[in-house]
């Protein structure tokens, strides 16, 4: 399919989803008595709900889940150029939960493009919650390490993730976790394979590739720092990789913290992640992310990303798009985004648009996106802005 080709299918899907928020029904006045309309994003609240029965002692929930992101990008670097479609993330699963304690979740992913057709699980795991404090979650699963990270990527309010996450090649692998919440406490723990792959049989059977543990919690500040909501995510990573590891092999210890802070319809997220030891050395990050929602369904995003190393190319540029642009390692990094999201149906159908400055020791890349973000399913929970909006500060109207 030739670029235009794809740059006009994306245009029709956003209008198409453009037009569906835009088909609200008439202002005339509602009769005496009558409800409201439902808003889109209410009525979507269950969209991927196919059984539900709490009272059922075998199957009480059964859900169908999946995503859909795709993005036009436009890169224009020192030392590159690039332009296209990418459908960026593409998964189909289920989730059900039975004998009220028992959580089965598979979530089976494409490649980028669709290709592959079928690249693997991102998630394949079982968890039994003995109670609210203690919860044990065996199978392919996701890492945890830095509030970024614990965000799904389904609640983002940008393209990417931060350059500094991204490097550490942290991705889904086989591993056996603990969580739960003790006061205003969320606690996460585990060991996790370093390595991950197509074949589940052999991720789960040929554990060869070193064991990391990863530690982190939440805690609810509520109002204690003068704003609505106040939180701080902490994590510690300590990777014992060897020459099998295709996962988490950049740094042999790491920790970060991040503050995470809503008022009214602002909000701002500061995380700081230090990594220590490895081939390339010792390095830090800083990510600041301010937002603002206009109205309900509008928000402006902003982010800036600072990061140093201790070795010349102790830092990596993002794979996609910085390489593109000519981005090569380097040891001081920056970058600067600012973004205008729409969500349509809250997070389950939102389109964003976004324009990233960034720049790795000489060279650099200016980067403009365009995306729809879409997904089904039931919902995660994590602080600000994981499965969240806020009030805004003007009307739709």
């Amino acid at each position: 399919m030739s670029q235009l080709s794809k740059l006009l299918v994306v245009a029709a899907t956003l209008a198409a989803s453009q037009a569906i928020a835009e088909d609200k029904p008439s202002a005339a006045p509602l009769p005496t008595g009558a409800a409201p309309a439902l808003t889109l994003k209410e009525r979507f609240e269950n969209l991927g709900l196919i059984y539900r029965d709490k009272k059922n002692p075998g199957l009480q929930e059964f859900w169908v889940l999946g995503r859909y992101h795709g993005h036009i990008h436009d890169i224009d670097g020192s030392h590159g150029q690039n332009s296209g479609y990418e459908s960026r993330r593409i998964r189909l699963g289920f989730q059900a939960q039975m004998f009220d304690k028992l959580t089965v979740h598979a979530q089976a992913i494409s490649g980028s493009d669709f290709e592959p057709a079928y690249n693997g699980f991102t998630e394949l795991w079982a968890r039994w919650q003995f109670n609210e404090a203690v919860g044990v979650t065996v199978g392919q699963q996701k890492h945890r390490f830095t509030h970024e990270r614990n965000v799904s990527s389904r609640y983002m309010g940008t393209f990417e993730r931060s350059a500094f996450i991204n490097m550490m090649g942290v991705d889904y692998t086989p591993a056996v976790t603990l969580s739960g919440r003790i006061g205003k406490l969320d606690y996460y723990t585990g060991f996790f394979s370093n390595a991950a792959g197509t074949d589940m049989w052999q991720s789960f059977t040929e554990l060869n590739s070193g064991t990391s543990f990863i530690a982190a919690g939440t805690y609810d500040l509520g109002k204690s720092l003068g704003t609505e909501n106040a939180s701080f995510y902490g994590s510690y990573l300590r990777s014992d990789a060897n020459a099998n590891a295709t996962n988490l092999t950049r740094f042999d210890e790491a920790v970060s913290g991040a503050l995470i802070l809503t008022d009214g319809p602002a909000s701002l997220i500061t995380e700081v992640v230090a990594g220590f030891g490895g081939q390339r050395g010792d390095a830090v990050g800083l990510v600041v992310q301010p937002g603002y929602f206009l109205t309900d369904t509008w928000e402006v995003v902003g982010r800036y990303q600072l990061a140093s190393a201790s070795l010349p190319t102790g830092l990596s540029s993002q794979r996609r798009y910085e390489r593109l642009a000519g981005l090569p390692n380097g040891d001081a990094y920056q970058a600067v985004y600012l973004g205008l999201n729409h969500y349509i149906a809250g997070h389950r159908l939102k389109l964003l648009g976004g324009m990233e400055y960034s720049r790795m020791n000489q060279r650099d890349a200016f980067m403009v996106f365009a995306g729809i973000r879409m997904f089904f399913g039931p919902h995660s929970n994590a602080p600000y802005p994981g499965n969240k909006l806020l009030k805004g500060r003007f009307t739709d109207q």
